[in-house]
């Protein structure tokens, strides 16, 4: 395909990257448990990640803005990838969750970036497919990545796993290493750090705002459907096991076809991206999504379960391409770090509460219940979203404001 000749580098780099957080993830949870025998433990590694994040991000931004990107992502991945190799080594819980906060500090400020860089480097009429591919290329290292843990750590051991993806963090950063410098002179500003320039940004954040507010509902509308979509994955293997009795074999494949419904998801997306615009994605793929979510957890038998899960796997490439689309086109390059800073602070804070209520609701009640009526408020978000992007009163507004 042209596009993957024209965008090879970019596309090989981030995907060794996502790869090597699928690899790393199986194996830190492997890694933790041994260590600990602690079911507390393992739910600290999914705390301590999103409260990283939501520091790192009260100030990142103004950071992000002010320097290359370019040389930031690669500063990011060098020092991820030393992170994980030394994490291997560490004899104390605590000193685990030292590197992984550092890890997801790091992580902080290659997010944002890469997203500028996609921006920027690859042109408008390429992104629908290009972010479409980019979605294939995560899928796939969402369904190969486990696996290729699971087989490094039958070979060899949960040690030399994690240092495999200390070295995809290196690839990520040689191949980024080789595309071109896309701002020139600029963004290699050292920034003077000062309270009074952390306020002129956020003020500056919160004029964009006030000025893109049909664009910001937009996106508050798709990160709170996502964030129970997130919250329902935190209880997915538990449904799994408790209320459709499936063992451990199945549980792995469940996932795996899920995750090449995903990836044909992604493939069908590139191919109808010049037939289709991102605002059909988004409101086709988000509403979708949510449905099949929410029927896989209304699910009874297995197959049932299955086809719902495939379903929901593909319609979320969709969304999530038509998503990243009008996020590029809708936000200014000059102030992605900031306002990509704000933002996921808002998504981390989401995360956290709702995956808390979610549980706290499945003790009180049913997991079975509890998920479908998690997923009927995301149906309903997602057709607020649908009702938007596609009313005839908002249609001007739309035009003039976020295309």
């Amino acid at each position: 395909m042209k596009i993957i000749r024209k965008y090879w580098l970019l596309l090989v780099g981030l995907g060794f990257s996502n790869l090597g957080n699928w690899i790393y993830l199986v194996a830190l949870n492997l890694f933790v448990w041994h260590l600990t025998k602690s079911p507390a433990a393992m739910a600290g590694i999914f705390v301590v990640g999103p409260t990283a994040r939501v520091l790192t991000n009260l100030v990142a931004g103004s950071f992000i803005d002010r320097m290359n990107k370019r040389r930031l992502m690669i500063i990011t991945d060098i020092l991820r990838g030393l992170i994980v190799f030394c994490m291997p080594f560490m004899d104390f819980i605590w000193l685990i969750y030292t590197f992984v906060f550092l890890t997801n500090i790091a992580s902080s400020f290659f997010g944002p970036s890469s997203t500028f860089y996609i921006t920027k480097f690859v042109y408008f009429e390429d992104r629908q497919r290009f972010n479409a591919l980019l979605g294939t290329f995560n899928s796939g290292a969402f369904l190969v990545g486990p696996a290729i843990a699971g087989l490094l750590i039958m070979l060899f051991n949960t040690t030399v796993t994690i240092w495999f993806n200390s070295f995809t963090f290196l690839i990520c950063a040689m191949t980024i290493f080789f595309l071109p410098n896309i701002e020139g002179g600029e963004g290699d500003l050292q920034p003077r750090v000062t309270w009074q320039m952390f306020k002129n940004d956020y003020i500056t954040v919160v004029s964009f705002i006030r000025k893109k507010q049909l664009f910001i509902s937009i996106y508050f509308l798709y990160q709170s459907s996502l964030m129970i979509a997130f919250a329902l994955d935190s209880q997915e293997a538990t449904f799994m096991k408790q209320d459709l009795a499936l063992s451990d074999s199945l549980y792995g494949t469940f996932v795996s076809i899920a995750g090449a419904g995903a990836i044909l998801g992604g493939i069908v997306a590139a191919s109808l991206s010049k037939k289709l615009s991102s605002l059909s994605y988004l409101a086709f793929g988000m509403i979708l999504t949510m449905l099949f979510y929410t029927a896989f957890y209304a699910s009874t038998i297995s197959l049932w379960a299955l086809i719902n899960f495939i379903l929901l796997g593909f319609f979320m490439a969709f969304s999530n391409t038509g998503y990243e689309t009008l996020y590029q086109q809708s936000v200014p390059t000059e102030l992605m770090g900031r306002f990509g800073s704000i933002a996921n602070i808002f998504q981390s804070i989401l995360q956290i509460l709702f995956t808390i209520l979610l549980g706290l609701f499945a003790e009180w009640f049913t997991l079975q219940t509890t998920a479908i009526t998690f997923g009927i408020i995301s149906i309903l978000l997602a057709g607020v979203l649908f009702y938007i992007l596609y009313s005839q009163k908002h249609q001007l507004k739309l035009e003039q404001e976020v295309l």
